[in-house]
């Protein structure tokens, strides 16, 4: 009889363990998305930059997947990343505009309540979450990230920051000013006699004042952070991985490099010594200070045997400002606020080692907004969100479907705006005040949209203005606009 009662208890006891046990049969993935800042679309090694080399990024591309046309969707900071946080186009939420100083404090301006982000739906099924670096979609109390999903949160809330604190020891700082200390404007420079700092009124305005009321923060409490934001990020991101290796985790690393202000770590402006424009040799020790540290976070992932089965994407989240960073969207027309090429298409690259084949280039178009159907899909069993602009881009990516991901992409900021369907590219791109005619590309053909097809192909300029009218319809009015 105690023979039998010890069997039924071990029956109970392996069908309760049945019962209670998670749904996932394999361990969920980690997932880890790189954002870099304002990075042109031609600066990686892996894009055909032999200046600056960048092997560690480019070990995603080796490992993984690099896409020769993968989108953000705007040309700026702000609106970009509240695409990439809900996997919708914005300006289905009305984000269109990008906030800067103050503006970041009008609790008009941030993440509406009503999206739900991917550290939000991750945490819920589990995950820890957290983001180091930059957030930019809100600065108020209600839109903080520790609001939006996330476990953890260090860095900033503004659009940017210096790298070190004043008086910028250890690093040459680049500076635009609307006046030089000689009195003179124009393309002219200034240098302090040490060398280590530069005033530029190239492009004729102050450098903002990105510090104001903008704290680096451990979760909501300012620190007076000492290191490079660079390198504190690098602390920040592989302490993460460190305290939750037990556990499947989401870790966004959201650089500010390689935005303004222009700040060459000593150790990287030796290293590029051999460059003769300061600018230039500034943005390098930038770019491979943070090549440098994308290698440390992937390298925590490495020593903790993670690799394999962590999801990890890198893009910048628009092209780059040409005049004010030298950063190269080459070749493609245009850098950050155009609706060219230049100022949606980025670095684009994506590994999952037990999963994703490597070292494939991909050349069908794809959006940030994937990220999240992506990253969704791999994590739970129940991949479908139907309120989703993105898709889930492994079947694809492995072979389990030939279906491209898109046959359509939209963007639009104020009268900036453009479709992409198939190949054809029909878009608008006023400067200043001025009005802009619509243009019609070929971008398998005219990548850098030199020729003009609008007045020559009047079936499609037609077809494409229906199927932009149709989309922009879908969308509603900006909740906030610069100035108001």
């Amino acid at each position: 009889m105690a023979h039998m009662n010890r069997f039924i208890l071990a029956v109970c006891v392996s069908i309760a363990f049945c019962f209670s046990a998670p749904a996932f049969a394999a361990p969920r993935p980690n997932v880890v998305i790189f954002i870099a800042d304002d990075l042109g679309y031609g600066e990686l090694g892996c894009q055909g930059n032999p200046q600056i080399p960048t092997p560690h990024i480019d070990s995603i591309a080796n490992d993984g997947i690099r896409f020769t046309q993968g989108y953000v969707t705007a040309a700026y900071c702000s609106a970009s990343r509240a695409g990439l946080m809900t996997g919708r186009y914005q300006t289905r939420f009305g984000y269109e505009y990008n906030p800067i100083g103050a503006e970041n404090e009008d609790p008009r301006v941030g993440l509406p309540k009503s999206e739900i982000t991917l550290a939000k739906r991750l945490r819920d099924a589990g995950y820890a979450t957290g983001l180091i670096g930059k957030w930019h979609l809100g600065g108020s109390p209600a839109q903080h990230p520790l609001t939006r999903g996330f476990d953890y949160f260090f860095g900033f809330t503004h659009e940017g920051h210096y790298f070190v604190p004043p008086p910028y020891d250890g690093v040459t700082t680049w500076l635009r000013r609307k006046t030089l200390p000689d009195g003179t404007r124009g393309d002219k420079q200034w240098t302090r006699q040490d060398g280590k700092l530069i005033l530029t009124a190239h492009m004729g305005h102050d450098e903002p004042s990105y510090d104001a009321n903008n704290p680096i923060v451990r979760n909501s409490q300012p620190v007076d952070e000492r290191s490079n934001l660079t390198d504190a990020f690098t602390r920040e991101s592989t302490a993460f991985i460190d305290r939750h290796a037990d556990r499947p985790f989401l870790l966004v690393v959201s650089y500010n490099a390689v935005h303004s202000p222009m700040q060459g770590d000593d150790r990287y402006m030796k290293k590029f010594a051999h460059i003769k424009g300061m600018q230039r040799r500034i943005f390098a020790a930038m770019l491979s200070h943070m090549d440098d540290s994308v290698g440390a976070v992937l390298g925590k992932l490495r020593d903790k045997s993670l690799e394999d089965n962590t999801l990890v994407f890198f893009l910048s989240d628009n092209g780059g400002p040409t005049r004010e960073l030298t950063s190269s969207n080459a070749p493609l027309r245009g850098g950050k606020g155009d609706m060219y090429e230049g100022g949606i298409r980025v670095p684009f690259l994506v590994k999952w080692p037990s999963v994703l084949p490597n070292g494939k280039v991909e050349h069908a178009p794809v959006i940030s907004l994937d990220i999240y159907a992506t990253a969704w899909a791999a994590a739970v069993d129940r991949p479908n969100l139907n309120r989703l602009d993105g898709v889930n881009l492994t079947p694809y990516l492995t072979g389990q479907t030939s279906q491209k991901p898109h046959k359509m992409l939209f963007w639009r900021q104020g009268q900036r705006t453009a479709i992409r369907v198939g190949d054809l590219k029909l878009v608008r791109n006023p400067r200043g005040r001025s009005s802009a005619d619509w243009a019609l590309y070929d971008l398998a053909k005219d990548a850098a949209e030199q020729n003009d097809l609008s007045t020559k192909a009047p079936h499609s300029m037609k077809t494409m203005r229906e199927a932009w009218q149709e989309l922009d319809d879908a969308m509603i009015e900006p909740t906030w606009r610069r100035g108001e």
